[in-house]
């Protein structure tokens, strides 16, 4: 659990960053409509609640480094007993304040009078310019209100800087606190493969193989998963982000599982492919041992110091030379990697950050430059091999082979902490628990 006093040192960590006579400005998610009056269940921007732990709509995070009268304010919805009753819960102006740390609190209905006051005067607005139309108007409306009173003395803002890249820079590393609801998110993931493993066997659908994974999540106190969970049988496993998941599964297919839980808005993301049946082929068995010598390969080169491209490239040349080997690919190796040959089979990169979501925040290039991998950072190592099921130019053995593995590593000083290393990937290891 994130504590009141971590909230409250990403919040000095980010005014120290902004400056003085600066203001940044956050505003919650919005709720999204599913189907008339009926929401899709709501979760806090990412952003906002690295900042606050606050986890209602219809609310603003404001920042003023320096601010006498308090340097954290928040605007939202006043208590209502009667909407309450009806949809839960609000903290209200004063719970801001005594429950998530808050320094003044006022009603969202008042923020069009109160806000542009605070932004009076202030050299720089720091706000994530861009990402919502509707806020960033709001915003130009309070700057203008002010510019519209310049005859008696206001003094409307002077220049507006993206905060992504400052807090997302923060958001970045992750603190021990973090890293233990990571672990927690990546136990409760590996136990969800561990137990979809368990349960396929031929004439399943891939919903039900879906429905094994997200009780699991549930049983564990995850309440969502971190992303729409993908199961796919045969031919289903060469489409990247297949989500349908509403076939049936096949005697002698392999299934490939990408699904992670969100545990306390952190999340995990762990792809396995094993067979249906719980035997692979020899066909199966070869692209998968490829694709898992790739992986280690990446996890081994994800090490403080190296650039972000180095496990990356370590999965392209294992990739590449087992394709040759196998003879799904003809010619130099070299060459084939700088011609990009490969990409026919793997198309997609090794990983990305990970961290609050599921494809995290966070610059992969400094100044035009790879940066380096430091201590602190969490990546995903996801190499794939996906043969098309109407590839001619490979033999009939091969075709609608898709495999991917996928595990969630943190950089330390050390080395590579494998979060998810409770599910198992070795041929054996997933054959044998199959058995079980």
């Amino acid at each position: 659990m994130i504590t009141s006093k971590e909230f409250a040192r990403r919040r000095k960590d980010l005014m120290a960053m902004i400056g003085k006579n600066a203001i940044a400005i956050v505003p919650a998610a919005a709720e999204q409509t599913r189907s008339r009056d009926t929401l899709y269940p709501y979760r806090q921007s990412s952003d906002f609640h690295y900042l606050s732990g606050f986890p209602e709509p219809e609310a603003v995070l404001v920042l003023i480094p320096g601010r006498a009268k308090g340097q954290f304010i928040v605007f939202c919805r006043e208590r209502d007993r009667e909407r309450e009753t009806w949809d839960g819960y609000r903290a209200g102006p004063e719970g801001a304040c005594e429950q998530y740390g808050a320094d003044d609190a006022f009603p969202i209905a008042d923020i069009d009078d109160i806000l542009p006051g605070l932004l009076e005067g202030k050299s720089k607005v720091y706000s994530a310019l861009g990402k919502d139309k509707d806020f960033d108007q709001r915003l130009m409306e309070w700057v203008n209100s002010i510019r519209a009173k310049a005859r008696t003395g206001a003094v409307p803002p002077g220049e507006f800087v993206d905060l992504d890249h400052l807090l997302h820079e923060n958001r970045l590393f992750k603190k021990p606190a973090e890293l233990k609801l990571m672990r927690r998110a990546a136990k409760i993931s590996a136990e969800a493969h561990c137990r979809a493993m368990r349960a396929s066997k031929p004439g399943l659908n891939e919903y039900q193989l879906q429905a094994e994974i997200e009780h699991t999540f549930a049983m564990e106190g995850a309440s969502f998963p971190a992303y729409t969970s993908i199961v796919g049988g045969g031919d289903n496993a060469c489409i990247l982000h297949y989500v349908e998941n509403n076939q049936p599964l096949n005697d002698g297919d392999l299934v490939l599982i990408d699904a992670g839980c969100e545990y306390q808005y952190y999340a995990a993301d762990i792809t396995r492919t094993f067979p249906v049946n719980g035997r692979f082929s020899p066909a199966q068995k070869a692209i998968y041992e490829l694709v898992l010598k790739a992986q280690l390969a990446g996890i081994e080169a994800a090490r403080a110091g190296n650039h972000w491209d180095a496990p990356h490239q370590a999965t392209v040349e294992v990739i590449t030379a087992g394709l040759v080997k196998l003879g799904l690919l003809k010619g130099s190796v070299k060459k084939l990697i700088a011609a990009g040959a490969y990409s026919e089979f793997y198309m997609h990169r090794a990983g990305h950050w990970l961290g609050m979501d599921v494809h995290d925040v966070g610059d992969y290039k400094v100044d035009g430059e790879w940066r380096l991998l430091e201590a602190g950072m969490v990546m995903t190592i996801e190499p794939g091999i996906y043969i098309a099921p109407d590839c001619k130019k490979v033999a009939k053995k091969w075709r609608g082979i898709g495999v991917r593995i996928e595990d969630d590593v943190a950089i330390t000083r050390r080395g590579t902490e494998v979060l998810t290393a409770g599910v198992p990937k070795t041929v054996a290891e997933i054959e044998a628990l199959m058995a079980a």
